[in-house]
């Protein structure tokens, strides 16, 4: 197995249908410019409520990728 080098950054997604959407808009925007990314960790999640109800997710993750 080689040796690799990571580089972390910090992105946040946000959506209005779930977390996992969020999380998946973040990541999709991202690898249009960042190549390699390998893994990522939620750091925290936050809504917004409208009438009692939950109207927009926003996921703040760090995400891994892999320096050439």
């Amino acid at each position: 197995m080689s040796d690799h080098v990571y580089k972390k950054i910090e992105l946040t997604g946000s959506s209005c249908v779930s977390i996992q959407d969020a999380i998946e808009n973040a990541l999709a925007k991202a690898s249009e410019t960042i190549k390699n990314m390998r893994w990522f960790e939620v750091i925290e999640t936050r809504g917004h409520i409208d009438d009692g109800k939950v109207k927009h997710w926003q996921v703040t993750l760090k995400v891994g990728f892999r320096i050439e």
